[in-house]
């Protein structure tokens, strides 16, 4: 039988070798590798979507609703992605208008 309620623990005090300076970033969280990232997955979803159609056209048993689906995931990615850079410009730009 599950136990519905679980002991309390106490918590836990933070590790000083993890914690960063306020302007010191990591490498792997760093907004320039969010965005390449992202930029990658956008361009592996766009790059199945072709080899998918590709496939299809060959005649090597791609099923014709796999490649509809292929190039809706890439066109959606590609939408949102374009969507967040627009996101960003619009944010910088208006940091930029601030006066100092």
């Amino acid at each position: 039988m599950l136990n519905p309620i679980s002991g309390i623990r106490l918590p836990q005090a933070p590790d000083p070798g993890r914690i960063q300076a306020p302007g010191e970033l990591k490498s792997q969280s760093s907004f320039q590798s969010a965005l390449t990232q992202a930029m990658d997955q956008v361009s592996l979803s766009q790059h199945a979507a072709a080899q998918s159609v590709e496939r299809f056209l060959s005649g090597e048993g791609e099923e014709l609703h796999s490649v509809i689906m292929a190039q809706q995931r890439a066109g959606l990615s590609f939408d949102l992605f374009l969507e967040v850079r627009n996101k960003v410009v619009n944010a910088y730009q208006e940091v930029m208008r601030m006066p100092l």
